[in-house]
């Protein structure tokens, strides 16, 4: 009964915890596709993939966002047809680099700077090879879901076709167009000459119909985790905290299971500072945010399991070897 108790103490917490963020993310995501242009946004965007991958990585700075709030961000940068290594990259690095989370590990970790430093440096290092890995893979939507890839921009040009005789929900305008209301990128090239009270409606539309996506799967993440963190000792993993390798592999199976939000988790990696290592809260706070068992299940809304699989993996051989460089430095 304890347990159960526990785990659902657990299971609000990090519901109350990351709800706001997927807020936040949801209306970023709503903003983009209504009042951003989407040709201004790609034209100010690199051409080149390490480019691409590292202004994408460094958008957090503007859209500060948690893991919770990225995803919708991202998905809607993709859907505008921004590159791949932009999207990857944001996707990677925004819930580390902003200016909140910043702030909030420069709190936790002030004794210690070089924490708040090497947490950013790592995690660029991460978001922008990963990011430069899928640029190879320049049309995305083989590896996306397939709700997100209809969405997209369409590669090739075709012959234009009167918009009622297609399937789909079209409102007659006055001037006789025709806006295709189930086509977010159609809503998205005919709404810049909207009255403004027009496009604030359709921002709320659109946030509705997300946060019912991905609030549905946040849930469904954010009780895994809780039943994880019950059904697995914590006793048994602090064990592991002084070997210069176990520890860090500890740190990285907890912050996945754990699941804290970004802005928070540096204060509970700076609990086991006096029984992990320094690389092993490294792990913790650059991992965390980008791959954690509530994160997968919104990740599932965008990518399919084996791009999943592909960014799981890779940001986990980097973060490995990266940290197990600064305990064999810092020792």
């Amino acid at each position: 009964m304890e347990q159960l108790s526990n785990g659902l103490t657990l299971f609000f917490s990090l519901l109350v915890e990351a709800i706001p963020f997927l807020l936040i993310g949801v209306a970023f995501s709503s903003l983009l596709l209504f009042f951003v242009d989407e040709r201004t946004l790609i034209k100010l965007l690199p051409k080149t993939p390490l480019l691409g991958a590292i202004a994408g990585s460094l958008m957090g700075v503007f859209f500060p966002v948690c893991e919770c709030g990225n995803v919708p961000v991202a998905r809607r940068l993709i859907v505008q047809g921004a590159p791949s290594s932009v999207a990857v990259g944001f996707l990677l690095a925004a819930p580390t680099i902003n200016p909140v989370v910043f702030w909030a590990t420069w709190v936790a970790f002030r004794d210690q700077p070089e924490i708040v430093f090497l947490r950013v440096i790592f995690t660029l290092i991460i978001a922008v090879t990963i990011a430069w890995v899928f640029s190879r893979q320049p049309d995305m939507r083989p590896i996306l879901q397939s709700s997100v890839a209809r969405q997209m921009p369409k590669v090739r040009r075709v012959e234009p076709v009167n918009p009622l005789l297609r399937s789909g929900t079209f409102l007659l305008q006055t001037d006789g167009a025709a806006l295709q209301l189930d086509d977010p990128t159609a809503i998205l090239s005919q709404t810049p000459e909207q009255p403004v009270s027009v496009k604030l409606q359709l921002v709320v539309e659109n946030m509705i119909q997300e946060l019912k996506e991905l609030g549905a799967v946040l849930i469904l993440g954010s009780a895994i985790a809780a039943f994880v963190q019950v059904a697995i000792p914590r006793d048994w993993i602090l064990t592991l905290g002084q070997n210069f390798i176990t520890s860090i592999l500890a740190m990285m199976l907890l912050a996945a299971v754990v699941s804290i939000c970004s802005t928070v988790d540096s204060f509970f990696a700076l609990s086991f500072a006096s029984t992990f290592t320094t690389g092993a809260q490294l792990a913790f706070l650059v991992f965390g945010p980008m791959i954690d068992l509530k994160n997968i299940g919104l990740l599932m809304t965008l990518f399919k399991p084996r791009a999943i699989i592909y960014i799981f993996a890779l940001a986990a051989q980097m973060c490995f070897i990266l940290t197990l460089f600064m305990n064999l430095y810092v020792s």
